[in-house]
């Protein structure tokens, strides 16, 4: 009976953490948004937007190492890409997570299960974000 209350406690624990990384992921994201919209603000607020002429979005930060090179010249947008990514890779590190506390638990189902969930993610996002 003690062990199963030690357990508890373990799975208490973990629970604990996970909400407060998903906690900690949402509101570095939405402070790193914040901070490139304002900074994008201050650097096109002169702009007149012209309604008349259709502009598809363009595809200047739509991979990773778009991003990073924006960031190393502090664009605006590519600030707010950045916030989109953690917003993004937020539940993906809980997934990871979850996968450790699996195998901490010797839950191999569940580890493998957790395994599949993450390379259906990873491989779906490798298309989009890597290329």
């Amino acid at each position: 009976m003690r062990k199963l209350n030690k357990r508890n406690l373990v799975d208490q624990d973990i629970q604990i953490i996970l909400g407060t990384l998903l906690r900690v992921g949402v509101l570095l994201s939405m402070t790193v948004v914040l901070v490139g919209g304002v900074l994008y603000l201050l650097e096109h607020s002169h702009e007149v937007v012209n309604y008349s002429v259709f502009k598809p979005a363009d595809n200047e930060y739509a991979t990773i190492i778009s991003i990073l090179k924006g960031l190393s010249a502090m664009e605006s947008k590519a600030i707010i890409q950045l916030g989109t990514l953690l917003l993004i890779f937020t539940p993906i590190t809980r997934v990871v997570f979850s996968i450790f506390s699996f195998l901490i638990e010797r839950d191999y189902l569940y580890v493998l299960i957790g395994l599949f969930v993450l390379s259906v993610i990873l491989f779906s996002l490798s298309n989009k974000l890597l290329f």
